[in-house]
Order: C-alpha cells, then structure tokens, then sequence
C-alpha cells in the first residue's frame, strides 16, 4: 500500500480575511459611525507650506522599527482612542507618519529646540 502525504492546506493570511472587497473604505466607516480621515491636500510646491505625511496612499518605501510591548499597547490604544472618542478609523501606521511628520516640521522650524532634539539629549 503507498504512503500518501499529508494534503495541506493553502488558508488566506489574517489580512486578506478582513479587508473589504467590496465597499469602499468609506462606505464601510459610514456604517460603524465613524470618519475615516482623508488625505492631506498637497502643498503645490509652497516650501513654507506644513509637513504632511502621505495619508492613504500605497507606499513603495518601509521601513522596520523594533519597539518594545508598551509602546506598541500604546499605540494600538492611541488608534482604539481615536476611534472611539474622535470617530477617526485610521491605522497604526498612518499614526505612525503623522507623528513623523509632526516631529521632522518642529525640527526644521525650531532645530536646536525642537521637541526631538531636547528628548535625544535628555540623559
């Protein structure tokens, strides 16, 4: 008698199982009541003009940042608090390139006062 082996079973990863294929983003936040927050609009080439970070948009570029449990729990309860308490549907990396960009305008604006500089010289 021939030993078949065992058949496995090709099952889809976590996020295709719960992203939407149908209704827009959108029309799935108007359901659950909340606001999904829009891009930024572009600046036309104003160097004066506020840093934005890039909003809901495919990225092409990543990075890998370790961080420990805590400040992970943070921020999952930062994003959970958004929603809950602002309506704001957005996802830990969008929070993530708004505080990017947040810190990199306080750099260029105020350099050696900068929230950034004095928190990496802080001992």
């Amino acid at each position: 008698m021939a030993r078949t082996s065992p058949r496995r079973v090709s099952l889809p990863a976590a996020d295709d199982l719960f992203r939407p294929t149908d209704p827009t983003t959108e029309e799935l936040a108007e359901e659950a009541h909340v606001r999904v927050v829009p891009d930024a609009p572009d600046a036309d080439g104003d160097p004066g003009a506020r840093r934005r970070p890039s909003g809901r948009v495919r990225h092409d570029e990543k990075i890998t940042v370790y961080v420990s449990a805590d400040e992970l729990l943070d921020l999952e309860h930062a994003r959970l608090a958004l929603r809950r308490d602002h309506g704001l549907a957005v996802d830990r990396g969008r929070i993530v390139r708004e505080a990017v960009a947040m810190v990199l305008a306080d750099l260029e604006e105020n350099g050696l006062d900068s929230m950034l500089v004095q928190r990496l010289t802080e001992r």
